[in-house]
């Protein structure tokens, strides 16, 4: 009796270790998600921007520190042309809109602020935010 006791509360500890969210959404800009890169890596995928730091996507949200430079790299596209608009104020110099997997493009934030981007043939349907501190 008192084994079977201890396999069933092994049994209810491992179940209620293993729950858990499945949200891409942060809980406070530049966290949650999971995806374990660096950041100011994000990928640029088919009809998704995705932060390689914590998972974010659409919108992929990062936070760097002033100076940081951030890489967008085009991933599973299909062939489908992106870029990297910026959007609002402050903002930045958008990338070329191209395609193809492997193409990237980079940028130094060197002013703190929040600066907004999305895809200029996508829109807000693929967007993203770069926190600058």
């Amino acid at each position: 009796m008192r084994m079977r006791l201890h396999w069933l509360l092994l049994a209810a500890a491992l179940t209620t270790g293993a729950c858990g969210s499945g949200t891409t959404s942060p809980s406070g800009p530049g966290t949650g998600g999971g995806g374990g890169g660096a950041a100011g890596t994000v990928t640029v995928g088919n009809i998704f921007f995705r932060s390689g730091h914590n998972g974010t996507t659409n919108p992929a949200v990062d936070t760097v520190a002033a100076g940081t430079t951030v890489t967008w790299t085009w991933t599973g596209t299909g062939g489908t042309s992106h870029s990297v608009l910026s959007t609002g104020s402050p903002s930045f110099t958008s990338s070329p809109t191209q395609s193809g997997d492997g193409k990237t493009y980079t940028f130094t934030f060197v002013t703190p602020g929040t600066y907004q981007y999305d895809c200029v043939v996508h829109g807000t349907a693929m967007s993203g935010t770069i926190v600058v501190q």
